[in-house]
């Protein structure tokens, strides 16, 4: 659930392989949260060293509005 999500918190986010080569979840960390409506808001990841190096070189901050596609690592 995106609701206990806060900045600083590990998460993991679905890549779409329509978009990423690197399609799949991948780990990385909130570092800012922007709301967008009263439900959503947009989660600004920044991806791991590793996970960043997986997608060939793609920007390491990636933005994630759909909740289904982001899940808090414990």
């Amino acid at each position: 659930m995106t609701e206990s999500i806060r900045v600083g918190d590990r998460v993991r986010i679905l890549l779409d392989s329509e978009f990423w080569q690197g399609a799949g979840w991948v780990e990385g960390t909130v570092v800012r949260i922007e709301p967008y409506t009263v439900q959503r808001s947009f989660y600004w990841v920044r991806l791991g060293d590793e996970a960043a190096a997986n997608l060939g070189g793609m920007p390491g901050l990636i933005s994630v509005l759909n909740p289904n596609k982001i899940q808090k690592v414990e």
